[in-house]
Protein backbone atom coordinates (compact mmCIF):
# COMPACT_ATOMS: atom_id res chain seq x y z
CA UNK A 1 0.00 0.00 0.00
CA UNK A 2 1.44 3.69 0.96
CA UNK A 3 4.86 4.59 3.04
CA UNK A 4 6.38 7.25 3.94
CA UNK A 5 7.05 9.79 1.61
CA UNK A 6 10.25 9.58 -1.21
CA UNK A 7 12.53 12.02 -2.10
CA UNK A 8 14.77 11.93 -5.47
CA UNK A 9 18.09 10.91 -2.97
CA UNK A 10 16.36 7.44 -2.11
CA UNK A 11 16.82 6.10 -6.17
CA UNK A 12 20.18 4.79 -6.61
CA UNK A 13 22.52 7.11 -8.26
CA UNK A 14 23.25 3.96 -10.62
CA UNK A 15 19.80 4.36 -12.18
CA UNK A 16 19.74 8.09 -11.95
CA UNK A 17 22.60 8.06 -14.52
CA UNK A 18 21.64 5.40 -16.14
CA UNK A 19 18.59 6.72 -17.26
CA UNK A 20 19.96 10.01 -18.40
CA UNK A 21 22.23 8.87 -20.51
CA UNK A 22 20.08 5.59 -21.94
CA UNK A 23 22.03 5.07 -25.51
CA UNK A 24 25.30 5.37 -23.34
CA UNK A 25 24.08 2.63 -21.07
CA UNK A 26 23.49 0.48 -23.96
CA UNK A 27 26.44 0.93 -26.06
CA UNK A 28 28.52 0.59 -22.66
CA UNK A 29 26.86 -2.91 -22.08
CA UNK A 30 27.35 -3.96 -25.60
CA UNK A 31 30.98 -2.94 -25.04
CA UNK A 32 31.68 -4.58 -21.48
CA UNK A 33 30.13 -7.51 -23.04
CA UNK A 34 32.91 -7.64 -25.49
CA UNK A 35 35.93 -6.81 -23.38
CA UNK A 36 34.56 -9.82 -21.03
CA UNK A 37 34.25 -12.18 -24.13
CA UNK A 38 37.52 -11.37 -25.58
CA UNK A 39 39.34 -12.05 -22.47
CA UNK A 40 37.39 -15.44 -22.02
CA UNK A 41 38.24 -16.31 -25.35
CA UNK A 42 41.99 -16.22 -24.41
CA UNK A 43 41.66 -17.52 -21.34
CA UNK A 44 39.70 -20.65 -22.35
CA UNK A 45 41.53 -21.38 -25.71
CA UNK A 46 44.52 -22.77 -23.58
CA UNK A 47 42.30 -24.88 -21.53
CA UNK A 48 39.87 -26.11 -24.23
CA UNK A 49 40.93 -28.97 -26.14
CA UNK A 50 43.27 -28.22 -29.02
CA UNK A 51 41.04 -29.26 -31.74
CA UNK A 52 38.67 -26.82 -30.64
CA UNK A 53 38.00 -23.30 -32.46
CA UNK A 54 36.60 -20.11 -31.58
CA UNK A 55 34.23 -19.18 -34.72
CA UNK A 56 32.56 -15.74 -35.48
CA UNK A 57 29.05 -17.02 -33.98
CA UNK A 58 30.75 -19.05 -30.87
CA UNK A 59 31.99 -15.60 -30.06
CA UNK A 60 28.88 -13.13 -30.53
CA UNK A 61 27.02 -15.34 -28.63
CA UNK A 62 29.11 -16.10 -25.79
CA UNK A 63 29.68 -11.39 -25.66
CA UNK A 64 26.01 -11.42 -26.00
CA UNK A 65 25.81 -13.20 -22.85
CA UNK A 66 28.56 -11.05 -21.08
CA UNK A 67 26.51 -7.79 -22.25
CA UNK A 68 23.50 -9.34 -21.07
CA UNK A 69 25.17 -9.82 -17.09
CA UNK A 70 26.66 -6.33 -17.50
CA UNK A 71 23.00 -4.88 -18.36
CA UNK A 72 21.36 -6.81 -16.11
CA UNK A 73 24.18 -5.16 -13.47
CA UNK A 74 23.30 -2.20 -14.44
CA UNK A 75 19.79 -2.40 -13.46
CA UNK A 76 18.87 -1.93 -17.25
CA UNK A 77 14.71 -2.77 -18.01
CA UNK A 78 13.71 -6.35 -18.58
CA UNK A 79 12.92 -5.80 -21.90
CA UNK A 80 16.70 -4.65 -23.14
CA UNK A 81 18.13 -7.72 -21.90
CA UNK A 82 17.43 -10.13 -24.64
CA UNK A 83 18.16 -7.27 -26.82
CA UNK A 84 21.63 -7.17 -25.73
CA UNK A 85 22.04 -11.12 -26.06
CA UNK A 86 20.66 -11.44 -29.49
CA UNK A 87 22.01 -8.43 -31.43
CA UNK A 88 25.19 -9.27 -32.19
CA UNK A 89 24.87 -13.07 -32.83
CA UNK A 90 21.81 -11.69 -35.19
CA UNK A 91 24.65 -9.51 -37.09
CA UNK A 92 26.62 -12.44 -37.32
CA UNK A 93 23.88 -14.78 -38.89
CA UNK A 94 22.52 -12.59 -40.89
CA UNK A 95 25.86 -11.26 -42.22
CA UNK A 96 26.07 -15.33 -43.58
CA UNK A 97 23.05 -15.00 -44.86
CA UNK A 98 23.79 -12.64 -47.83
CA UNK A 99 20.84 -10.03 -47.14
CA UNK A 100 20.74 -7.63 -48.94
CA UNK A 101 21.93 -3.83 -47.70
CA UNK A 102 18.40 -2.01 -47.58
CA UNK A 103 17.30 -4.66 -45.04
CA UNK A 104 19.92 -2.76 -42.13
CA UNK A 105 18.68 0.09 -43.34
CA UNK A 106 14.89 -0.90 -42.86
CA UNK A 107 15.60 -2.15 -39.80
CA UNK A 108 17.52 0.65 -38.01
CA UNK A 109 14.45 3.17 -39.71
CA UNK A 110 12.48 0.08 -37.63
CA UNK A 111 14.20 1.04 -34.49
CA UNK A 112 14.11 5.08 -34.85
CA UNK A 113 10.14 5.16 -35.41
CA UNK A 114 10.30 3.11 -32.34
CA UNK A 115 12.36 4.68 -29.86
CA UNK A 116 12.56 7.93 -32.06
CA UNK A 117 14.72 10.47 -30.43
CA UNK A 118 15.78 8.86 -27.09
CA UNK A 119 19.07 10.35 -26.77
CA UNK A 120 17.38 14.00 -26.97
CA UNK A 121 14.63 13.41 -24.51
CA UNK A 122 16.42 11.03 -22.16
CA UNK A 123 13.36 9.14 -21.90
CA UNK A 124 13.42 5.58 -22.99
CA UNK A 125 10.46 3.24 -23.95
CA UNK A 126 8.79 2.50 -20.66
CA UNK A 127 5.57 0.17 -20.58
CA UNK A 128 3.48 -0.53 -18.02
CA UNK A 129 2.70 -3.69 -17.01
CA UNK A 130 -0.62 -5.40 -16.60
CA UNK A 131 -0.05 -4.89 -12.07
CA UNK A 132 0.51 -1.38 -12.35
CA UNK A 133 -2.73 -0.96 -14.91
CA UNK A 134 -4.86 -2.24 -11.98
CA UNK A 135 -2.91 -0.42 -9.58
CA UNK A 136 -4.02 3.12 -11.27
CA UNK A 137 -6.90 2.41 -11.68
CA UNK A 138 -8.00 2.11 -8.42
CA UNK A 139 -6.34 5.98 -8.12
CA UNK A 140 -8.93 7.05 -10.06
CA UNK A 141 -11.63 8.86 -9.04
CA UNK A 142 -15.06 7.42 -7.98
CA UNK A 143 -16.50 9.92 -10.13
CA UNK A 144 -15.89 10.79 -13.90
CA UNK A 145 -12.87 12.39 -14.48
CA UNK A 146 -10.02 13.09 -17.54
CA UNK A 147 -7.17 11.45 -17.93
CA UNK A 148 -3.69 11.83 -19.42
CA UNK A 149 -0.89 9.52 -20.07
CA UNK A 150 2.33 11.75 -21.02
CA UNK A 151 4.63 9.51 -23.26
CA UNK A 152 1.64 6.67 -23.77
CA UNK A 153 3.89 4.20 -25.73
CA UNK A 154 1.28 1.71 -26.91
CA UNK A 155 -1.58 2.67 -25.23
CA UNK A 156 -2.32 -0.80 -23.62
CA UNK A 157 -2.14 1.29 -20.09
CA UNK A 158 -5.05 3.75 -21.41
CA UNK A 159 -6.92 0.65 -23.39
CA UNK A 160 -7.32 -1.28 -19.70
CA UNK A 161 -8.44 2.27 -17.79
CA UNK A 162 -10.73 3.11 -20.79
CA UNK A 163 -12.62 -0.47 -20.59
CA UNK A 164 -12.62 -0.28 -17.13
CA UNK A 165 -14.48 2.95 -16.55
CA UNK A 166 -16.27 3.77 -19.39
CA UNK A 167 -17.57 6.69 -17.75
CA UNK A 168 -14.10 8.71 -17.43
CA UNK A 169 -12.10 10.26 -20.63
CA UNK A 170 -8.83 9.24 -21.45
CA UNK A 171 -6.07 10.80 -23.76
CA UNK A 172 -2.37 9.20 -24.54
CA UNK A 173 0.17 11.54 -26.23
CA UNK A 174 3.13 9.75 -27.66
CA UNK A 175 5.82 11.45 -30.25
CA UNK A 176 7.50 7.67 -31.53
CA UNK A 177 5.62 7.83 -34.90
CA UNK A 178 4.99 3.90 -35.06
CA UNK A 179 4.22 2.98 -31.12
CA UNK A 180 1.80 5.95 -32.08
CA UNK A 181 0.28 4.56 -34.71
CA UNK A 182 0.13 1.08 -33.15
CA UNK A 183 -1.73 2.96 -30.01
CA UNK A 184 -4.06 5.22 -32.32
CA UNK A 185 -5.40 1.93 -33.98
CA UNK A 186 -5.76 0.03 -30.76
CA UNK A 187 -7.48 2.95 -29.40
CA UNK A 188 -9.93 2.88 -32.59
CA UNK A 189 -13.21 0.99 -30.41
CA UNK A 190 -12.67 2.98 -27.16
CA UNK A 191 -15.26 6.12 -27.46
CA UNK A 192 -13.74 7.48 -24.49
CA UNK A 193 -10.06 7.30 -25.20
CA UNK A 194 -8.20 9.68 -27.63
CA UNK A 195 -4.82 9.22 -28.78
CA UNK A 196 -2.23 12.33 -30.14
CA UNK A 197 0.80 12.29 -31.60
CA UNK A 198 2.89 14.94 -30.37
CA UNK A 199 5.38 16.42 -27.30
CA UNK A 200 3.36 16.22 -24.25
CA UNK A 201 5.52 19.39 -23.48
CA UNK A 202 2.96 21.65 -25.96
CA UNK A 203 -0.06 20.01 -24.30
CA UNK A 204 -1.97 21.37 -21.41
CA UNK A 205 -2.86 19.64 -18.20
CA UNK A 206 -5.07 22.35 -17.28
CA UNK A 207 -8.34 20.17 -18.30
CA UNK A 208 -6.78 16.98 -16.50
CA UNK A 209 -7.84 15.66 -12.82
CA UNK A 210 -4.76 12.98 -13.09
CA UNK A 211 -1.56 13.05 -14.85
CA UNK A 212 0.34 9.90 -15.46
CA UNK A 213 3.72 9.90 -16.36
CA UNK A 214 6.22 7.07 -16.15
CA UNK A 215 9.37 8.81 -17.89
CA UNK A 216 12.84 9.14 -16.55
CA UNK A 217 14.36 11.03 -13.78
CA UNK A 218 15.66 13.32 -16.47
CA UNK A 219 12.53 15.49 -16.64
CA UNK A 220 11.00 15.04 -13.62
CA UNK A 221 11.71 18.66 -12.06
CA UNK A 222 10.23 20.31 -15.63
CA UNK A 223 7.70 18.36 -15.61
CA UNK A 224 6.43 18.72 -11.90
CA UNK A 225 6.47 22.44 -12.82
CA UNK A 226 4.51 21.85 -15.34
CA UNK A 227 2.20 20.25 -13.72
CA UNK A 228 1.87 23.00 -11.18
CA UNK A 229 1.32 25.95 -13.36
CA UNK A 230 -1.04 24.12 -15.54
CA UNK A 231 -3.14 21.56 -13.24
CA UNK A 232 -6.28 22.71 -11.01
CA UNK A 233 -6.53 22.54 -7.24
CA UNK A 234 -6.99 19.28 -6.11
CA UNK A 235 -5.67 17.51 -9.26
CA UNK A 236 -2.97 14.39 -8.67
CA UNK A 237 0.47 13.54 -10.79
CA UNK A 238 0.98 9.78 -10.53
CA UNK A 239 4.26 9.15 -11.54
CA UNK A 240 5.52 5.33 -12.07
CA UNK A 241 9.45 4.95 -10.33
CA UNK A 242 10.88 8.29 -10.40
CA UNK A 243 10.15 10.43 -7.88
CA UNK A 244 9.76 14.65 -8.14
CA UNK A 245 13.53 15.81 -6.92
CA UNK A 246 12.92 17.92 -3.36
CA UNK A 247 9.58 17.27 -3.43
CA UNK A 248 7.77 14.92 -0.86
CA UNK A 249 4.85 12.36 -2.71
CA UNK A 250 1.63 12.73 -0.55
CA UNK A 251 1.74 9.03 -1.24
CA UNK A 252 3.26 5.66 -2.25
CA UNK A 253 1.55 2.55 -3.58
CA UNK A 254 3.56 -0.69 -3.88
CA UNK A 255 2.35 -2.08 -6.99
CA UNK A 256 3.51 -5.81 -5.93
CA UNK A 257 5.84 -6.92 -9.10
CA UNK A 258 9.07 -8.13 -9.73
CA UNK A 259 9.64 -4.78 -11.16
CA UNK A 260 9.29 -4.04 -7.33
CA UNK A 261 7.05 -0.81 -9.03
CA UNK A 262 6.20 2.34 -7.05
CA UNK A 263 3.57 4.77 -8.24
CA UNK A 264 4.65 8.29 -6.43
CA UNK A 265 1.59 10.45 -6.09
CA UNK A 266 1.70 14.06 -6.07
CA UNK A 267 -0.65 16.93 -5.54
CA UNK A 268 0.69 20.11 -7.26
CA UNK A 269 0.69 23.01 -5.41
CA UNK A 270 3.14 25.48 -6.40
CA UNK A 271 2.69 29.11 -7.06
CA UNK A 272 1.56 30.53 -10.58
CA UNK A 273 2.46 29.87 -13.62
CA UNK A 274 6.40 31.24 -13.33
CA UNK A 275 7.22 27.79 -12.13
CA UNK A 276 7.29 26.51 -15.75
CA UNK A 277 10.62 26.32 -16.64
CA UNK A 278 11.73 25.67 -19.93
CA UNK A 279 8.41 24.90 -21.10
CA UNK A 280 6.85 25.35 -24.32
CA UNK A 281 3.64 27.36 -25.08
CA UNK A 282 1.46 25.04 -22.94
CA UNK A 283 -1.67 25.31 -25.14
CA UNK A 284 -0.07 24.13 -28.51
CA UNK A 285 -2.02 21.46 -30.35
CA UNK A 286 -0.81 17.77 -30.83
CA UNK A 287 -1.85 15.88 -33.86
CA UNK A 288 -4.49 13.30 -33.57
Amino acid sequence: MSQPPTTQSDLPQAAIRRSQHPLLSVVLAQFLGALVASGLVLVLMPILAAGFRFNLLSFALLQGSSAVVAAWGMRAPVWWLPIHLGFLPLVVLARGMGLPSWLWASGFLLLLLVFWRTDTSQVPLYLSNRKTRKALALLLPATPCRVIDLGCGDGALLRHLAGARPDCHFVGIEHAPLTWAWAWLAARGHGNLRIHRGDFWNHSLSPYDLAYAFLSPVPMARIWAKACAEMAPGARFVSNSFVVPEQAAQSVVEVGDSRRTRLYIYVPQCSGKSALANGASPGAETQD
